[in-house]
């Protein structure tokens, strides 16, 4: 018993001298707590939406400031025409627009009734049907505010319109991010144990005394993967139209422009994967569970990124898979060309330079 002991007290000074073995017992459980808590939630906070305000009178002023009072909306934006409302949605700095019809005070004192419409960017249908009902409540809210002051019977009716996807199919949202991340991980998966592989099998001393330079060695590591993954985009994107009956609205040749690009992105993070491991095991659980938990987490695909606290958004923008669901959105749901995600596309190609340049320095580093 007492040697059973002392194997166990061997096994305790182990654990607490393997520093990475203590980060992965402690360090994880919290990080996904914390993610978890933080994320999943459903409720909404200071969502941007914009205001047509067609009369412009007190009684709208009033209910413009209940709307910017409350912590759930930022007014960003006023629009003077009801005909910029889908150029200000395919830019993407909207969730909604509030529109307030002509004489709107006037209908509502002589008439005992005026309506409101509220348009909503139904791509992402389940927080479209958030926005509208906090947005109906606040509007509810004050009308009953106004009855119980005026001792009247006014009432205003939300009209609500959705736009892009006024069925309120759930394949519109979860569609464009499965196809960020499946491209993601197959594509990273692929080239991060390509390396690796070469290392364990003993055939990267052959690749060291070539003349290839490591520049060399990377670009042909990636190409053939290239054409494996613009295959695999493919099929998605056959199936999305096909199966899902999500329609493609925009160029089908800058979808595929994007898309070859995300591949890009994604192979150069598995070559850096690939170059700073040793073993094809640790190299696929860190494409896996590396890149599944922020693609699905933090990147727009599940969660809306609004509702998430500051910090977490900052984290949100470092994360390539967010431009490309914002890209494959646009394009396909919204039916927007480069001049609307012209950054987006900026984005990933600074993340595809920043990760293939880490993935040369570090080949050098540690085979050279």
């Amino acid at each position: 018993m007492k040697a059973f002991w002392g194997f166990v007290r061997k096994e305790i000074y182990h654990i607490l001298r393997d520093r990475r073995t203590l980060i992965v017992i402690l360090g994880i459980p919290i990080v996904e707590m914390l993610l978890f808590g933080f994320v999943l939630t459903n409720e909404i906070k200071k969502v941007n939406i914009a205001i047509c305000d067609l009369s412009n009178d007190e009684i709208t002023k009033q209910i413009i400031k209940k709307l910017e009072g409350s912590s759930y909306f930022r007014v960003t934006s006023y629009l003077t025409n009801i005909q910029n409302v889908e150029a200000i949605f395919k830019e993407g700095k909207v969730k909604e627009v509030v529109v307030f019809e002509p004489d709107f005070s006037r209908k509502l004192t002589k008439e005992n009734h005026a309506s409101i419409e509220l348009i909503s960017d139904a791509s992402d249908a389940n927080f479209s049907n958030l926005v509208v009902n906090y947005t109906s409540a606040i509007i509810s809210a004050y009308t009953k505010e106004l009855n119980n002051t005026l001792q009247g019977s006014y009432r205003i009716d939300p009209q609500i319109r959705m736009i892009y996807n006024p069925n309120l199919e759930g394949v519109y949202f979860f569609v464009p991010g499965i196809i960020g991340l499946i491209l993601m991980l197959i594509s990273a998966l692929m080239t991060s144990v390509s390396i690796v592989r070469e290392k364990e099998t003993g055939t990267m001393e052959a690749l060291l005394v070539s003349p290839l330079k490591p520049f060399h060695i990377i670009v042909g590591k990636v190409l053939p993967y290239v054409l494996l993954s613009l295959l695999n985009a493919t099929a998605i994107l056959l199936m999305s139209y096909f199966v899902f009956q999500l329609p493609v609205k925009g160029s089908l040749f800058l979808l595929m422009l994007e898309c070859l690009l995300y591949i890009l992105l994604a192979l150069s993070i598995g070559i850096l994967i690939s170059s700073s491991t040793n073993s094809q095991l640790i190299a696929m659980m860190v494409s896996l569970v590396g890149l599944m938990l922020p693609t699905i987490l933090l990147s727009g695909f599940i969660f809306p990124i609004e509702n998430m606290p500051r910090i977490l958004q900052w984290l949100c923008s470092i994360l390539p898979p967010k431009y490309f669901i914002i890209i494959i959105k646009g394009i396909m749901i919204k039916g927007v060309g480069l001049q609307y995600i012209w950054f987006e596309t900026l984005m990933l190609i600074l993340f595809t330079l920043l990760f293939l340049g880490l993935a040369i320095k570090k080949f050098k580093v540690r085979l050279v």
